[in-house]
């Protein structure tokens, strides 16, 4: 297991814990921020993160002025459950957060997803029709095509940002990375007509922009795809660009995720 110390933060008191049941029997859990809004987003980390690190909490509550926010652990993170699977079975992780959600009467949900957590994202949305519009940073096309430049400048950026106060609290339980996997540009196309914005950092070292280009090119319509200078991988991006990231998540959960009164 790789760990730093867990935050010891405690949720805002309108954020309700929340345990979900995988049918592998794996116990997911989150935090459904809850402030009256009629659209709800899925916020999924991506490899060694959490909902509760610095980063991910300031992204909820930052999403939460405009939207509900439920905000989960992937297995093998956090306060879930068993060992991260490397993409091949935490799709059960994310239909179950989608599940609740829709229980709680929202009709329209988003998904934002970083790095593997938007690789899960893709391949969630591929098959789960209750998710109306999924914005998926720096997501890789095929788990090993991963680049690993770990010579780029980029990376001493992110070995900061891990070792320092933001990131506090991350770690991982990994589990065997050689099971059977689903490819992100195997689905991509069969996605639509749910919406897919693909965003990534020009910089990112870890998962190189042509990840997002492949996938960008493959998918159906509607589909964007958004290339920001000077920008690293994933939840760097929303931690070196915060006003860009946050005005592009509004701008397309705001086109792709209108309310019945809205759509009329």
């Amino acid at each position: 297991m790789f760990k730093k110390t867990v935050s010891s933060d405690k949720q805002p008191s309108d954020v309700l814990p929340l345990k979900l049941k995988t049918k592998d029997r794996h116990v997911i859990s989150g935090g459904h921020y809850r402030r009256g809004h009629p659209q709800a987003i899925v916020l999924a980390h991506g490899f060694f993160n959490n909902k509760d690190v610095f980063l991910f909490k300031k992204l909820a509550e930052d999403l939460a002025r405009s939207y509900d926010v439920v905000a989960f652990d992937f297995r093998g993170h956090g306060e879930s459950s068993g060992l991260f699977a490397w993409t091949a079975q935490e799709h059960q992780d994310m239909d179950e957060v989608i599940k609740y959600t829709r229980e709680q009467g929202y009709q329209h949900i988003g998904v934002l997803g970083f790095s593997l957590g938007a690789a899960v994202a893709l391949i969630t949305a591929s098959q789960n029709r209750d998710i109306h519009s999924v914005i998926a940073v720096s997501a890789p096309f095929d788990f090993w095509k991963i680049d690993y430049r770990f010579w780029e400048p980029e990376m001493l950026a992110d070995l900061q940002l891990n070792i320092g106060p933001k990131g506090i609290g991350k770690g991982v339980r990994p589990g065997n990375p050689f099971a059977e996997k689903i490819r992100p540009l195997d689905i991509v196309d069969k996605i639509a007509p749910t919406p897919v914005l693909f965003m990534h950092g020009a910089q990112d070292w870890l998962i190189k922009p042509q990840h997002s280009e492949k996938l960008f090119a493959a998918a159906a319509e509607p589909k964007r795809l958004v290339i920001i200078p000077n920008a690293g991988h994933a939840e760097k991006i929303y931690d070196s660009h915060p006003q860009e990231f946050m005005r592009l998540c509004q701008e397309w959960f705001s086109r792709t995720l209108l309310s019945q009164e809205e759509a009329v």
